[in-house]
C-alpha cells in the first residue's frame, strides 16, 4: 500500500522511533514562523475542517500497523498545525480503540488548545506545544500568528491544558539570538513556565535553515545560560 499521510518511522532525537501523520497534506497553519524548516505557511488559517480524508488516513494506519512495528510514538506532526483537522479526536480515538499499545505523541504550535478541543486529546500520551514568545511584540515578529491569536491566552490555555489531561507535557521554546534571548523576555518565560507547569522544558534553536535567511542559530553556550536561568526540568534538545 502506498502511504499519502503517515511516514517514518523515523528516529527522532526527542521520540525514538516514531511513526508520523500529517493530517494537512500542505502547508497549512495558524502561523507562519520564520524558523520553519518548511518554508512559508501556504495557508494561513484557524478554520478547522478535514483537511485529508479521515477514511483514508485511519485505512492507511490500520495497514501499516496490522503488522505491530514497534514504535516509540505514533506523532501527529506533518506540515502544519495537525489541530486544525477537524476530526482529530476521531482518529486518536481510533488508534486508542484499535492500537492502544502504541503511545500517541502531538508536536503543536499551542494555538489551537482550546477549552472547547480538550476532550480531543484525552488519548494522547504527550504534548509538546511551543512557545517561542511572551511577549506580544516577540510573538509576532517569530510567529507571525493568524489575526486574533493572542499569546496570553495561549499560556492560559497550556495551563489549563497541563492541569486537566493525563498527557505528559513537554514546552518547546525555540531560541533565536537577538530576538527573544533578551533579559526582559527570558523573565517572561521563566514566569509563563510556572503558570503551565510542564513536565520538561526543551530549549532548541535552527538546524536547518528557516523560511527566512537572515536566521542565525543560537550557540551552544548561551542556551546553556539560558537553561540555567530557566531552572529545573530544563534540557537542550537543539542539533549540534
Amino acid at each position: 500500500m502506498a502511504y499519502q499521510h503517515i511516514y517514518g518511522p523515523v528516529n527522532s532525537r526527542r521520540l525514538g522511533k516514531s511513526l508520523g501523520v500529517d493530517l494537512l497534506g500542505a502547508k497549512i497553519c495558524s502561523f507562519n514562523c520564520v524558523y520553519c524548516e518548511r518554508g512559508r505557511t501556504d495557508q494561513l488559517t484557524v478554520e478547522r475542517k478535514e483537511y485529508v480524508p479521515t477514511e483514508e488516513l485511519t485505512a492507511e494506519l490500520s495497514s501499516f500497523l496490522a503488522d505491530r512495528p514497534e514504535l516509540n510514538y505514533i506523532s501527529f506532526s506533518g506540515c502544519g498545525e495537525p489541530l486544525l483537522h477537524k476530526q482529530f479526536g476521531q482518529i486518536s480515538a481510533y488508534l486508542q480503540e484499535n492500537f492502544p499499545q502504541y503511545k500517541q505523541a502531538l508536536l503543536t504550535n499551542s494555538s489551537l488548545i482550546t477549552a472547547e478541543i480538550l476532550t480531543e486529546l484525552k488519548n494522547l500520551d504527550l504534548i509538546v506545544p511551543s512557545l517561542d514568545a511572551v511577549s506580544e511584540s516577540t510573538f509576532k515578529k517569530i510567529n507571525r500568528p493568524y489575526k486574533n491569536i493572542k499569546i496570553e491566552q495561549i499560556i492560559e490555555n497550556l495551563a489549563k491544558a497541563k492541569q486537566e489531561l493525563a498527557a505528559e507535557m513537554w514546552l518547546e521554546i525555540f531560541l533565536l539570538p537577538g530576538i527573544n534571548d533578551h533579559q526582559e523576555e527570558l523573565e517572561l518565560f521563566k514566569k509563563a513556565v510556572k503558570t503551565i507547569k510542564p513536565d520538561k522544558i526543551q530549549l532548541n534553536s535552527l538546524a536547518r535553515p528557516g523560511a527566512e535567511k537572515w536566521l542565525e542559530k543560537m550557540s551552544r553556550s548561551r542556551l546553556e545560560e539560558i537553561a540555567d536561568f530557566l531552572g529545573a526540568k530544563v534540557e537542550i534538545v537543539a542539533d549540534y
